[in-house]
């Protein structure tokens, strides 16, 4: 649908017309900002549960000046659960200026929360910074936990990854009056908004719809459609109800997260038949349902569902340091809860031997903190990067060791720490409590360095680093002083390279 931009706005404030209708947004330190643009109709009443369908139109001039509400999501970890209204299905824009032959370089932001949580306006991601650096950036909400990833009959199966695919069928229709390019549009996200890049990257619909793609701290878990409906059931039993659209449409969705979130804080009972994702525990994920999403991200990469996309990927070095700190182990990990994550987590059939040989001085805090993180965001990390390049694609792989000074400094290069350095926000949102007060100036130093990586690889595929290949598996080590080096963790490379990361089974029935 073709759009053009209104004439001037009146008074400072910026306007511009879209498919649906005209927006007035705000101007902030030189940039014009738009918030809480509906991309689709809010999915309740006779749309719960559906795919996400085109906003209607609307008369006058809309004020973008708020952000939309968040999905109903699930409060375990303090997520606000005061969403005023339903209009979940949002975008944010921020741009240096609303102008249609601007054609700047676009960057789509997924946010993450474990597909439990995700709130786009959260002042972490506040994109001033990044748009400052001459790009478009556009922040985007998405239905998270039962509404948007549970296995439900009657219902199209990830409907949380359906609504990315919607906004970004919106950024494809509408970016141009905002000053962007349709035609160099990036997608990037973090740990679950990682994991939806991934899938994005597997997806038939969502072919054409970027060109890019930055993966941050990608998980490994992906469900088989008999798992997700078996969980699917569980969180159904919690309301007395079953895992249907007749049946749950008639919950109200601000209850819906605290029936996720009871099966959550329970999940080890269902160990025998849900397996290892009841360690973290994770009751949602992508569900490779063979429609939406026909096949796992790696084997769809490897064979060259993407290979016209640059990708990006990476992950920190100590991606599980700040779960066991929410969970109240670090620095108290016994030898009998390394050897059931070893258990659990390793690969092969004697992995937990396979680990001890390989890092024969760790601790058994640190055999925890390794498996842990390899198995949820570092290898599933380094096997997509792996798997791009040998689907015919291109990919450049990046690991974070710059240990974190906050919190008290033992939290080292753990998970989270890269999305304050990503959108400079080093003071505000609450990821910024890993970077200290003041941030040094190896942190400011560090977080630009990153930004320009980020936004050079959005504006003209090249992030300042080779390739990643399979003969010299290079990576950019982003520390202080950043180098490029053969990617380093080398001894677990071995233990999960002939690690395939399928769709996690149903165990048991």
């Amino acid at each position: 649908m073709a759009v053009t931009a209104s004439s001037k706005p009146s008074g400072s404030e910026p306007e511009v017309r879209t498919a649906a209708g005209v927006l007035r947004g705000r101007r902030e330190a030189g940039l014009a900002v738009f918030r809480g643009v509906p991309f689709a109709e809010p999915p309740v009443g006779d749309l719960r549960f559906a795919a996400p369908r085109p906003v209607r139109g609307w008369d006058g001039v809309r004020p973008a000046a708020a952000f939309g509400p968040p999905p109903p999501q699930s409060g375990m970890l303090g997520a606000s659960q005061d969403a005023a209204g339903d209009d979940w299905l949002t975008v944010n824009v921020w741009t240096p200026e609303p102008d249609a032959a601007a054609r700047l370089p676009v960057m789509v932001w997924i946010p993450g929360g474990g597909y439990v949580m995700g709130d786009s306006g959260l002042p972490e991601y506040d994109a001033g910074h990044l748009a400052g650096s001459g790009a478009v950036v556009v922040s985007l909400g998405y239905r998270v936990g039962v509404e948007g990833f549970a296995q439900i009959d009657g219902a199209p199966a990830n409907r949380g990854l359906l609504d990315q695919v919607a906004a970004l069928q919106w950024v494809r229709d509408n970016i141009r009056v905002f000053g962007g390019d349709p035609d160099r549009v990036t997608v990037f996200g973090q740990s679950a908004g990682g994991g939806s890049v991934a899938a994005l990257l597997a997806m038939p619909r969502a072919v054409g719809l970027f060109r890019r793609a930055v993966a941050q701290s990608v998980p490994g878990t992906f469900f088989s459609p008999e798992l997700a409906a078996d969980i699917a059931a569980a969180c159904a039993a919690e309301l007395g109800l079953s895992p249907t659209v007749s049946d749950l449409s008639a919950v109200a969705p601000a209850r819906l997260p605290a029936a996720g979130d009871a099966v959550s804080a329970k999940m080890a009972r269902w160990r025998e038949r849900w397996g290892p994702i009841t360690h973290r525990p994770i009751p949602f994920a992508p569900v490779v349902d063979g429609d939406v999403l026909p096949d796992t991200p790696w084997r769809a990469l490897a064979g060259g569902a993407a290979r016209d996309v640059a990708l990006l990927v990476g992950h920190t070095r100590d991606e599980h340091r700040l779960f066991s700190l929410i969970d109240g182990v670090l620095g108290q990990v016994t030898r009998e809860q390394a050897e059931t994550a070893l258990r659990l987590l390793a690969p092969g059939q004697d992995g937990a031997r396979g680990y001890r040989e390989a890092y024969p001085s760790a601790t058994d805090e640190e055999l925890y903190e390794l498996v842990n993180a390899d198995w949820l965001f570092r290898m599933p990390s380094l096997h997509l990067a792996v798997a791009q390049t040998a689907g015919g694609g291109r990919s450049h792989l990046y690991e974070l060791t710059w240990p974190a000074p906050g919190a008290g400094g033992g939290l080292g290069a753990c998970h989270g720490l890269d999305v304050p350095l990503v959108f400079g926000n080093l003071t505000s949102g609450q990821p910024a409590m890993l970077i200290g007060e003041p941030p040094s100036p190896a942190a400011e130093e560090l977080s630009a360095r990153i930004r320009r990586a980020w936004t050079g690889f959005a504006a003209h595929g090249d992030p300042g680093w080779p390739a990643y290949d399979a003969r010299r598996r290079l990576a950019q080590i982003f520390d202080t002083p950043s180098t490029v080096s053969a990617y380093p963790e080398e001894a677990s490379r071995r233990l999960w390279q002939d690690h395939a990361f399928p769709a996690l089974p149903l165990l048991a029935r």
